[in-house]
């Protein structure tokens, strides 16, 4: 009798419950039936098109799309883009477009900006104004792919040293220190000499505990932090060498110098390449790599893939003319995309081992242009160009230089050294220009008809 009881009163439970959920769901019905229709609808989706430009009505995922386009090619963009595109945007803080005294301020700020500059008078010459042919599709790099998860990883830095304080004599050119301001000014340098194959770089003061160490979560560099005797914040990273207490960054006491650098595409979205420089150096105490025993190595060089055809020997002369301007001992690899083939340019990356002496050159990082004597006709021109003076190489880089957050970035010794070093470049071209038969096999052609 009691299980019946029981099994009964389960039984009008259920259909209760079953009756107060069908009477709430014809509430419901009733209600939003009975409301306008303009209480229904919601104003986020207009809102957020007007917010990002896509009139009402139209479907929101074709302009995200569109936003996620990135096209690379080199880091050459147009001439003097960085000179001219602040200003009219500096002059939009104060006055809105349309009122008295914009035009006026606009043309003000380009008045002050070009006058007495040689670094802008340089980036308005011809042989800086080449006409950039139109990108195609094929000259894309990548397209990003919006569902790609990427991950930073670690990474380890030298010592640093004192703007004035040269590498000592007694160091190898691989014991050498890796300087933040070298790559500042190696990125300027690069960017005068029209190559532009290096990443934009620019100079930051930072915080190491409130910039790195409250914030990372990388678990193996927060472990690397410490506390110096001195009462300084510390840490060296994680890396294959260099990385322990011995060589370890410490601020003053916790604020360091650096240097930033964009950040190139992730290889699995752009692969690279690394080609190891038929020119690097052995790397050891004693002995001597091939280049420095075979006066003929360069006939080797031109019959081996893929400096056989095309531009990649040229572009290898342009960045040993860089290397030499700086002093930079460490191209031992250099990057390439690969998407591109052999028709793709050098990545000038790693440059923090430059600007290390002013008081002496180092000849050796001049053999490819010793031993082949071949280089770019546009190469050559700027310079001779930058050997002039109203464009002299050492005025324009300090230029360049002054506007950075570190300035100055380079003691004036190095600055004076840069005009030394080209004038022993333009020797070298004048000597392979004195043994050619033909002047055309010294200087490749490449800028047609345009000067």
């Amino acid at each position: 009798m009691r299980c019946r009881l029981q099994m009964l009163f389960q039984r009008k439970f259920k259909i209760s419950f079953l009756f107060l959920l069908f009477l709430a769901l014809l509430v419901h019905l009733v209600v939003d039936f009975a409301l306008p229709t303009t209480r229904r609808s919601c104003g986020c989706n207009t809102k957020a098109s007007e917010a990002v430009g896509v009139p009402s009505g139209s479907p929101m995922p074709g302009g995200i799309k569109k936003l996620s386009l990135r096209i690379l090619q080199d880091f050459s963009g147009s001439n003097g883009s960085l000179e001219k595109s602040s200003q009219p945007e500096r002059a939009g803080l104060h006055l809105r477009a349309g009122e008295p005294g914009v035009q006026q301020q606009h043309e003000e700020a380009n008045a002050g900006w070009t006058k007495g500059s040689k670094l802008a008078a340089l980036f308005e010459h011809p042989l800086y104004n080449i006409p950039v042919p139109e990108v195609t599709e094929k000259d894309k790099l990548f397209i990003v792919n919006p569902m790609e998860k990427f991950s930073l990883r670690s990474s380890g830095s030298d010592e640093w040293q004192t703007r004035e304080q040269e590498t000592p004599i007694d160091f190898f050119y691989f014991s050498d220190f890796e300087r933040h301001n070298a790559e500042i000014a190696a990125f300027h340098l690069d960017r005068i000499l029209d190559f532009r194959r290096i990443p934009p770089v620019s100079g930051r003061l930072v915080n190491i505990t409130k910039e790195i160490r409250d914030i990372t979560t990388d678990k193996k560099l927060a472990k690397t932090f410490f506390i110096s005797p001195a009462g300084n914040v510390c840490f060296y990273g994680e890396c294959s060498y260099y990385c322990s207490t011995e060589h370890a960054l410490c601020g003053k006491p916790d604020r360091l110098e650096g240097s930033m650098a964009a950040l190139l595409p992730d290889k699995t979205l752009a692969k690279r390449r690394s080609w190891r420089s038929p020119w690097r150096r052995s790397y050891h105490k004693s002995k001597k790599a091939e280049w420095e025993l075979n006066p003929n190595y360069c006939a080797q060089v031109r019959e081996t893939p893929p400096y056989d055809r095309g531009h990649r020997l040229l572009d290898l002369i342009d960045m040993a003319i860089l290397d030499f301007l700086m002093g930079n001992m460490d191209r031992h690899h250099y990057e390439t995309f690969e998407k591109f083939g052999n028709d793709t340019f050098l990545l000038h990356l790693d440059n923090g081992r430059g600007f290390g002496t002013h008081s002496r050159d180092e000849p050796s990082i001049l053999a490819p242009l010793q031993q082949c004597c071949s280089i770019k006709k546009s190469t050559y021109l700027r310079l001779q160009l930058l050997a002039t003076q109203p464009y002299r190489l050492s005025d324009v880089l300090r230029e360049a230089l002054a506007a950075d957050p570190l300035a100055p970035v380079l003691a004036e010794p190095h600055l004076q050294a840069l005009d030394r070093r080209l004038g022993k470049v333009l020797v070298a071209v004048g000597h392979c220009l004195a043994r050619a038969a033909h002047q055309e096999k010294v200087l490749v052609d490449d800028v047609g008809s345009w000067v």
